[in-house]
């Protein structure tokens, strides 16, 4: 009952109480108010909040472009929402054009909603998921010689 080898088996079991790991808070989004002016590019791994202007190209994960906002470059996020003046190439999976919104500029998307009101100039093309390409075909090999020997061509009558 007591004995020293019960003692060691009870250390090498013993259970490990492990922390539970609390989920990681997203960080909130970054402002640009509509008093500051950015002359230069951004890049964000989370959410960008602008109602300010702009001059530069643009990459986050989420944009959200206020009405006083005023951007003159290459966006390129998963998700924007436009609610301002926008000149430039929009690429991002989902893009929403609001009632106010006054976009100049192409539109590649995946998912792209419209308001009735929204001003746009420019092509909207849809990306297709990337997926992995294959091998190019090989090309078709040439007709063996026959040496002259074809056979006679049927003539029409």
């Amino acid at each position: 009952m007591f004995s020293k080898s019960s003692k060691e088996k009870a250390k090498g079991k013993a259970p490990v109480a492990q922390q539970p790991q609390a989920p990681v808070k997203p960080a909130p989004p970054s402002l640009i108010s509509r008093d500051l002016k950015i002359v230069g590019d951004l890049k964000s791994d989370g959410e960008i909040q602008i109602d300010g202007a702009v001059d530069g190209d643009i990459r986050s994960k989420t944009l959200l472009i206020g009405e006083s906002a005023h951007i003159k470059g290459e966006i390129t996020a998963d998700s924007v929402i436009v609610h301002g003046t926008v000149n430039g190439q929009i690429r991002a999976k989902s893009v929403k054009l609001a009632q106010s919104a006054h976009m100049v500029g192409d539109i590649l998307h995946e998912d792209l909603a419209i308001e009735t009101g929204a001003f746009l100039e420019g092509h909207c093309r849809r990306m297709d998921e990337e997926k992995p390409q294959a091998a190019p075909a090989p090309a078709p090999a040439p007709a063996a010689d026959t040496g002259g020997n074809t056979p006679p061509q049927a003539k029409a009558s």
